[in-house]
């Protein structure tokens, strides 16, 4: 049932492409399926991703076409192969692209290289529209050098069902970040290291003291939307050991779910760690941010991003011109020490995009060069040039992330422990189910009774039989 609901989920986005003229870019400069060659003899590759210089990811677009193309052209013509790489940019919204590139894929067509969010990967998979990386390219895949460089936790952001469908472009992980401030005068150690929930909802406790702090953030509820998810509920979820689809079988109202939601009703309701009505705005998560970085939250769940983009005192959107003095990060940890996914002490989730050979190129093997080239450490940091991100590769972020030990921090502590959402087509909608058990829960629903109610949904998304409710 899974597999006929993926297909024909992608099949009907892939006829409304039909209409969006916008997301067409078919302009007859080859791609899969067209062995054509330019004068001279070259082999034409196309490459497409969401990208568009002076739009959308303008940043990859500009390094694809200044860096990229004329490199790896170059690099051809040493070895005495004339090749030309064509840059199919667009700049659209992601529904939009994903349509384009399903309609693409379903007809023979599109490019030899796409861009791909690491969600859509199993979705695709299950249609048949991409096959995994070893099949395409061939056995230069298995013997490629990157594969050494890149933790198998990374390599998970684009596979599916054990197999590689492709190669990730950048990494995130999520942590607990922590006021060192508020816990010095809650009596709470700077260099926390919790290692369970219990440890979490002790230093919660003590900072409760504090007139007009928060002590924790969890998100929850549906008005965060996916940031409940994937920086509540998930994190939480792989700390018991399940995780949301396992064995080709989605979670339903399982003991483990049960214990997650234990825990919000413990934060939301029952020692009123948090602020449930945060959970209930449109701009919660916003609000959170600010109030983090005014000192008013303790405890906040986030991503690296957190970090980098938001209490950055230069360029954050909630700015903390302290914030290498006052804000402290630390692993998320497993439910009790163990008790994690795989045995694990501590968790993380990331999210992520990369690439995928089309397995209609005519020229496969030179379509995994160009794969390749483009995720070699060299163009790893021409990429990053006026940048600060977290790479999948471990030998670049070595140099690249130096002086910068939050995200050395998550490259070496995080990411070979993550875990990665399942990207199939019914996972949007039990992510839904998802952000409605917690604000259920946060609205003071019990526990049992929001369980019940989200393993009947999910069931009535995938159905009964695709269901483990424990």
């Amino acid at each position: 049932m899974i597999r006929k609901t993926s297909t024909s989920a992608i099949a009907g986005t892939a006829v409304l492409a039909l209409t969006l003229a916008a997301c067409s870019s078919d302009d007859g400069n080859g791609g899969a399926g067209d062995d054509s060659t330019q004068d001279g003899g070259a082999v034409t590759l196309t490459l497409v991703t969401n990208a568009i210089s002076g739009g959308k990811n303008a940043a990859e677009a500009d390094w694809i076409e200044s860096w990229l193309i004329p490199e790896f052209e170059a690099a051809m013509a040493e070895e005495g192969q004339e090749v030309e790489v064509v840059f199919e940019a667009q700049g659209v919204d992601d529904e939009d692209y994903k349509t384009k590139i399903a309609l693409d894929l379903q007809s023979g067509g599109g490019a030899d290289i796409i861009g791909m969010d690491g969600i859509w990967v199993g979705e695709f998979a299950e249609a048949g529209y991409i096959e995994p990386l070893e099949e395409v390219g061939g056995s230069a895949v298995a013997e490629w050098e990157g594969w050494e460089q890149i933790p198998e936790a990374v390599q998970n952001a684009l596979a599916f069902e054990g197999e590689r469908y492709g190669v990730p472009q950048g990494a995130d992980g999520r942590v607990l970040f922590y006021n060192k401030e508020l816990f010095a005068e809650a009596g709470l150690p700077e260099d926390w290291e919790p290692t369970g929930w219990e440890d979490i909802l002790e230093a919660a406790r003590a900072l409760k003291q504090i007139d007009g702090v928060i002590p924790i953030q969890l998100n929850a509820g549906t008005a965060m939307g996916e940031a409940t998810t994937m920086q509540g509920v998930l994190p939480m979820l792989v700390g018991t050991g399940a995780e949301v689809w396992a064995d080709d079988t989605w979670l339903g109202g399982t003991e483990e779910l049960g214990e997650v939601l234990d825990l919000y009703s413990t934060i939301y309701v029952d020692e009123e760690l948090g602020d449930p009505i945060l959970q209930q705005e449109a701009a919660g998560r916003d609000t959170s941010f600010s109030l983090f970085a005014e000192g008013q939250i303790g405890i906040l769940l986030e991503g690296d991003y957190f970090w980098r983009a938001v209490v950055h005192p230069e360029v954050g959107t909630a700015p903390m011109e302290n914030r290498d003095e006052v804000v402290g990060y630390t692993r998320i940890p497993a439910q009790e020490p163990g008790a994690g996914i795989n045995g694990q002490d501590y968790v993380s989730m990331s999210g992520g995009t990369g690439r995928v050979l089309n397995p209609s190129s005519e020229n496969p093997e030179l379509a995994w060069e160009l794969l390749a080239f483009m995720n070699s450490a060299e163009a790893f940091e021409a990429r990053a040039e006026g940048t600060i991100n977290i790479t999948p590769r471990e030998d670049v972020n070595a140099t690249l992330l130096e002086g910068e030990e939050m995200l050395t921090y998550v490259s070496d502590e995080v990411l070979p422990i993550t875990a990665y959402r399942p990207g199939l087509a019914a996972y949007p909608e039990v992510s839904l189910a998802l952000q409605e058990a917690t604000a259920a829960v946060v609205g003071g629903t019990s526990v049992e009774d929001a369980l019940d109610a989200y393993g009947q949904t999910v069931a009535g998304i995938v159905g009964d039989e695709n269901v483990d409710n424990g």
